[in-house]
This record gives structure tokens, C-alpha cells and sequence, in this order.
């Protein structure tokens, strides 16, 4: 038995030992749990599955201390009130506020921090990484790197705006048709049906192919598929406010819907509609990245996180994990996009999502 075994089942239980005499039972209760795990473990997988295991460890320890010190620093910064708020916030919530940090900043300060264009041409097909390329190259020669942080501003650029597009159309529309009711209310429910009755990717496929793949016609597109999701949620939301007192009250006074809509239903919706714009994105996020993959989203060489899986898809049969790198960063952001948002929805209205 290698020291290296010795020393990791002495540090598990001596830490097990410890949350137990400090009775913190969640914190022993995890510990042990691992503790068990790796004794099958280390039976079924030897040294190799423990040292994997330790890694996976660290991993998580080091996300957790980012996070925890990354909502401190939020909470610092930020006004009384909102600190209040941000103190309820679970790690996870701190996680993907971390996440989504990163990728803003990576996204506006592209051209700083990726050291090569995103079509720039440097080395040969497939280069391995080097002092010049941290990730390799990628079929053409370019660095891998440095694509995927023009991703960063071209694919989750284009997913935001093609959420914030959607948003707009179907919040205005379930609006409108929770305040004026009849006839117009009929209709936008009955179009939005026939809208979600189609499968989104055979609609943005049939769509893209009649009319193109420029990125105007790309956002105009999702945004319709997705802006029925929206209506129906605002539409039940708001169909909910329209029947209180004050609302009855401000017809009475002669207010016309645009004041409703303004200063009496929307403040009093934005709570679930925040939480929808989160969800909204991740869908169309993934749609996005799943039409580049198919060669009808973002077209080359400008860079995209689906399209760069798709090119680079070849390296998988070689043992290379360079294309699960923008499918890593598609999935992680999807994930921490979820995380702030279960926790909006459970901080708002007691749900979680």
C-alpha cells in the first residue's frame, strides 16, 4: 500500500472524526459518504481512481472558495439592500454570478485577451499546444484558444440578443392580451399554439434555409420560436394581476392600458418574468450552438462555440479532448445560467426551478 493511500484514507477519516466531535452532521455525513466511495473505488479502480477522485475533490473545493469569495466581493460593493439579498444566496447562486462574470468579460475584452485572431492562420492542422498556442490548433491552423474566447462574444452575443428579441415580443404581446382580452386575446393564444405545436429545431431549420444564415435573419428567427414561451407565461401572470381591486380601480379613473401595463401590471409580474428571461436564454443559447453544429448557425471563420465542436469533432477518435473544450463551455454556462435563476425563482416566489 502506497503512501499516497495511507495518507488520503487518514485524512478523510481524521476529518470525519472531527466534523463529529465539532457536531457538524452534514459535513460528516458527506465526508464518510465520500470516504466509502473511494474504498469501492480504490477496490474497482486501484491508486488511479483515488487520485482521480482527489482531483475532482480539489476541483470542487477550489469552485466553492471562488464562489464564496466572489459573493463576499458582491456583497461588499453593493447597496445595503441588495447585500441583504445577496447574503440568502446559496454558493451555487455565487457560482454561476461567477460564471456569467467570467463570460461577460471574456466576451467585451476579446480582442485584449485572446492572443491571436479568431481567423488568424498560425500553425499547421491540428498543432499540439505549445508556449504559442495553449490549446493546440484546430483543422486550419488556427488557435484553438483564441476562438474560443471570440465565442464567448459571438455566440453568447448573438444568444442574447435573440432572447432579449423574444422577450420583448412575447412580454408585449401576453400583456396586451391579459389587458384587452376578447378577440385579441383569442388570436395571440391560437398563434401561439400553432407556433410551439412546431419542433423548434425542424422551424429554425426550415426557416434558416428559406431565408438564410445571416445573423439578422438567425435572431429574428429564434426569437419567434421562443417569444410564444413568453407570451403564455406573461399572459397567466398578468391574467392573474388584471383581476385585483387596483386595477379595477385605475379603469375607473380613466387610465388607459399602457398605464396598466406600465405602472400597475408590469411591477407586480417582474419577479417570474426575470426568472423566464434566464431559462428563455439558456434555451435559445443551446439552440444557437445546436444550429452552428448542424452548419446553419454563425457561419466561418467567424468563431462559434458549435461550429468549433463540429470541425474539430476528429480528434475525438485520436483520444484528443479538444473539441469537448467549447461543448465544456456551452454546458458550463448553461448550468450556471440555471443556477442564479433557481435561486431567483426560490428568493422571489418560494419556487424552485
Amino acid at each position: 500500500m502506497s503512501v499516497f493511500v495511507i495518507g488520503y484514507y487518514s485524512v478523510l477519516i481524521a476529518a470525519s472524526c472531527l466534523a463529529v466531535y465539532l457536531e457538524r452532521r452534514r459535513v460528516f455525513m458527506l465526508l464518510f459518504s465520500l470516504t466509502l466511495i473511494s474504498f469501492v473505488a480504490g477496490i474497482l479502480g486501484g491508486v488511479s481512481a483515488l487520485r482521480t477522485i482527489t482531483i475532482l475533490v480539489a476541483v470542487f473545493a477550489l469552485a466553492a472558495g471562488v464562489s464564496y469569495a466572489f459573493k463576499e466581493f458582491l456583497i461588499q460593493i453593493s447597496r445595503p439592500g441588495l447585500a441583504r439579498e445577496l447574503r440568502t444566496a446559496p454558493l451555487t447562486a455565487a457560482f454561476g454570478m461567477f460564471v456569467i462574470f467570467t463570460y461577460a468579460i471574456a466576451g467585451i475584452f476579446a480582442p485584449w485577451i485572446a492572443p491571436h485572431g479568431q481567423a488568424e492562420v498560425i500553425s499547421t492542422s491540428f498543432a499540439p499546444p505549445d508556449a504559442n498556442m495553449l490549446l493546440g490548433a484546430d483543422q486550419l491552423g488556427r488557435d484553438v484558444f483564441s476562438r474560443i474566447v471570440y465565442g464567448a462574444r459571438n455566440t453568447v452575443g448573438l444568444a442574447l440578443a435573440a432572447t432579449v428579441l423574444a422577450f420583448v415580443m412575447g412580454a408585449l404581446a401576453g400583456l396586451l392580451a391579459a389587458v384587452k382580452g376578447g378577440w385579441f386575446d383569442q388570436f395571440m393564444g391560437r398563434f401561439a399554439d400553432v407556433i410551439m405545436s412546431v419542433p423548434s429545431l425542424i422551424f429554425a431549420l426550415l426557416m434558416l434555409s428559406i431565408f438564410g444564415t445571416s445573423l439578422l435573419v438567425i435572431v429574428v428567427v429564434v426569437a419567434v420560436i421562443y417569444s410564444p414561451r413568453v407570451f403564455r407565461l406573461t399572459r397567466a401572470v398578468a391574467g392573474n394581476v388584471v383581476v385585483m381591486d387596483y386595477i379595477e380601480a385605475a379603469k375607473l379613473r380613466g387610465e388607459g392600458d399602457w398605464y396598466l401595463i406600465r405602472r400597475e401590471i408590469l411591477p407586480n409580474s417582474t419577479a417570474p418574468l426575470v426568472a423566464e428571461f434566464g431559462l428563455e436564454f439558456c434555451f435559445v443559447f443551446l439552440l444557437i450552438a445546436g444550429l452552428s453544429f448542424l452548419g446553419l448557425g454563425i457561419q466561418p471563420p467567424t468563431a462559434d462555440w458549435g461550429s468549433m465542436v463540429r470541425e474539430n469533432a476528429t480528434l475525438i477518435s485520436f483520444g484528443d479532448i479538444t473539441p469537448l473544450i467549447p461543448a465544456a463551455a456551452i454546458a458550463l454556462l448553461t448550468v450556471a445560467v440555471n443556477f442564479v435563476v433557481d435561486w431567483m425563482l426560490f428568493r422571489s416566489t418560494g419556487l424552485k426551478g
